[in-house]
């Protein structure tokens, strides 16, 4: 089944350009150096599937104008990945049947409960909430036709998930991916690294080691996501090798689901 992944967001947690900042990329005409936080949508069948739900969901959906969501799958539970989560009203308003069906780990459903209580348990009578319900992930999720499997990463000492779903993985916020899930990553057609910069980070990815992650795996595709304003667009992509370049923000692939 062909499906097509779109790029919401493909900037680390404070985007780019970043507040304040005069560097070159965070004032670059360039268009491909403004990154919302990350984020992608995999559509296919009449269905589309989000993962994460970020602070830019607003802008990113009315860029892609995105009218339909039909289910979230949340990696992990830092700022940059939920805080949109208020911002489906109006899509969760159009679906049917039901809520809008939002997916993460049993920690981390405990958590978005206890940070959006107003949400799941609502005694807040003066306004519209999200019309969403949580389901725990505990093995890979059915949806519309596809699998999604979830993937262990490891964030700074925090285990959260990636995902795989057909030809294509998907895996944000790691600074380590563990053998297990690497074995999980062979024969892809699509696979979208995180690489924050060049200078090493305790909680995330550089270019290079994303890269000897690459040479590992061997994808046909790599992209790299999650990206500071260290790294210029095009400068950065002429530097990399063959099959692998930056993400960027409504960037659109076909793969197989």
């Amino acid at each position: 089944m062909q499906a097509i992944l779109t790029v919401l967001g493909s900037g680390t947690s404070m985007g780019v350009p970043t507040i304040g900042c005069d560097c070159t990329v965070c004032h670059s005409p360039d268009a491909h150096d403004r990154r919302t936080r990350p984020s992608v949508l995999i559509s296919y069948n009449g269905r589309h599937v989000m993962i994460d739900s970020t602070p830019d969901f607003r802008e990113q959906a009315l860029r892609e104008n995105i009218t339909q969501l039909d289910a979230v799958l949340y990696t992990h539970t830092h700022a940059d990945h939920i805080l949109g989560i208020d911002d489906l009203r109006p899509l969760t308003y159009r679906h049917k049947p039901g809520k809008l069906p939002l997916y993460a780990t049993p920690r981390d459903c405990e958590l978005l409960r206890n940070m959006f209580r107003y949400i799941f348990e609502p005694t807040y009578r003066f306004g519209g909430l999200p019309q969403v319900e949580l389901h725990p992930i505990e093995g890979p999720v059915e949806l519309f036709g596809a699998r999604f499997e979830p993937l262990r990463v490891i964030h700074g000492e925090t285990p959260i998930l990636g995902f795989r779903f057909g030809s294509a993985a998907y895996l944000t916020d790691h600074s380590e991916v563990p053998a297990e899930t690497l074995e999980k990553l062979h024969d892809l057609d699509i696979l979208f690294l995180d690489a924050l910069r060049y200078t090493p980070h305790p909680t995330h990815s550089t270019v290079e080691q994303s890269l000897r992650i690459v040479d590992e795996v061997k994808p046909k595709r790599t992209f790299f996501t999650h990206i500071c304003h260290d790294l210029p667009h095009e400068a950065t992509n002429a530097a990399l090798p063959a099959g692998v370049q930056l993400a960027f923000d409504g960037m659109k692939l076909e793969f197989e689901i």
